[in-house]
């Protein structure tokens, strides 16, 4: 069948995970993407799996997941000769994305301003850390600072107010960010079918930062008043609190039909003499004895297993989950069923596809992300490049 971006042309000159991240959605629905590299080890994002402190494999899983189904293409941008074969790529090109700094951007060549002039109907993918304007707008970002620290999210989500504040986990911001930068470029392609004309898209760490923490950066733009985290122990509401089970794995409620499912919870613990508990009679009873209720419950879902409770909470209609760990993501039946997880192509090893679908639009079966330069000559031959060329380009260590 015909897929939705089938025919769609998208030069991926970008690294790490966000940039890379976007062009991948592109490719899960059809698009012919090519990733450039440079010359020697590529994309430093091949090698961010092994840097000390992240889980080990010989696979290099954050590569596969950000860079499947891609064409790998060397390309050397430092020298005019491979700024000529971007230039070549770019003028027959639908959509070009980039991390790449301003400043790089400019010295490379690779800038809106100079690829538009090639190709009026290129849709520009401009990735930042921190926007295209301002005094920060060169400063150096990743996901971890730009997006986590810079938004409010790293102070927020520590445990209590009393602690050090929370380290975001790798591509935290970076993945969100990425279906962000894929939507800049959805609105460039339609205003383009509207006009004719490409133009220069983007989104930026910070912005998605701001974006994940809004409700807490509009109450504080609201001038609201702010209380400091409890520990846990202390939360302000039994009921929205997590718990350890007998096997120290975790689960947290989210039970907010207090008067219809308080009954049903303390039926399901075995402590139904709570529901008349004038401590925790009503809401605002359980409000304030929540700490007496969590230390109650705490006692309570010590007594069985993470599974047991599991489904007995599940058969009760409760609202709830389980707080998992990336190993139970891995087997996550639903997760699987929903179509969230899948094989890649004419393989056993399983992959996150992108959290978009179209009805009637079949994603493309997932392919492993290409070796470093794996497709170089493929693409120059496409390009109309002949073999005396290409010969000539390796020569000049134009394709590394």
């Amino acid at each position: 069948m015909t897929r939705l971006f089938e025919g769609l042309r998208v030069i991926d000159c970008s690294s790490f995970i966000a940039a890379p991240g976007a062009a991948a959605v592109l490719s899960d629905f059809g698009a012919d993407v090519i990733k450039i590299e440079p010359p020697g080890a590529g994309d430093a994002g091949r090698n961010l799996s092994r840097l000390p402190g992240n889980p080990k494999t010989d696979q290099t899983y954050g590569w596969l997941l950000d860079n499947r189904n891609k064409r790998g293409m060397v390309l050397d941008l430092a020298l005019p000769e491979g700024q000529a074969v971007l230039h070549r790529l770019a003028g027959t090109a639908d959509v070009f994305i980039t991390n790449y700094p301003l400043a790089v951007r400019k010295k490379l060549n690779l800038g809106y301003e100079t690829l538009s002039k090639l190709n009026e109907r290129l849709v520009y993918g401009s990735f930042t850390g921190y926007g295209e304007r301002g005094a920060e707008a060169s400063k150096p970002g990743f996901d971890m600072t730009a997006y986590w620290a810079r938004s409010g999210l790293m102070d927020g989500c520590r445990p209590d107010a009393s602690l050090p504040p929370a380290r975001a986990l790798v591509g935290m911001g970076d993945h969100p960010s990425a279906i962000s930068l894929f939507g800049a470029v959805m609105l460039g392609l339609y205003q383009r079918e509207r006009t004719g004309r490409g133009s220069q898209v983007g989104s930026s760490l910070i912005a998605n930062g701001f974006w994940a923490n809004g409700f807490n950066v509009q109450a504080a733009l609201c001038d609201a008043t702010f209380y400091p985290r409890p520990p846990r122990e202390k939360l302000f509401n039994a009921l929205t609190a997590y718990y350890k089970c007998r096997d120290d794995k975790w689960l947290i409620l989210t039970i907010l039909n207090e008067e219809r499912q308080w009954p049903v919870l303390a039926k399901c613990l075995g402590r139904e003499a709570l529901v008349s508990d004038p401590r925790f009679l009503k809401q605002a009873d359980r409000f304030k004895h929540a700490g007496e209720l969590i230390a109650t419950l705490d006692a309570a879902f010590a007594e069985r297993d993470r599974s047991e409770w599991r489904q007995i909470l599940t058969d009760a209609g409760l609202v709830f989950e389980i707080v998992a760990s990336p190993q139970d993501c891995a087997v996550d039946q639903q997760a699987i069923d929903a179509g969230v997880l899948v094989p890649f192509e004419n393989d056993t090893l399983m992959t996150i596809t992108s959290p978009l679908h179209v009805d009637g639009q079949p994603k493309v079966a997932p392919r492993k992300a290409p070796a470093i330069g794996q497709h170089t000559e493929e693409v120059l031959r496409e390009a109309g490049y002949g073999a005396d060329e290409i010969a000539q380009l390796r020569a000049g260590k134009v394709l590394g």
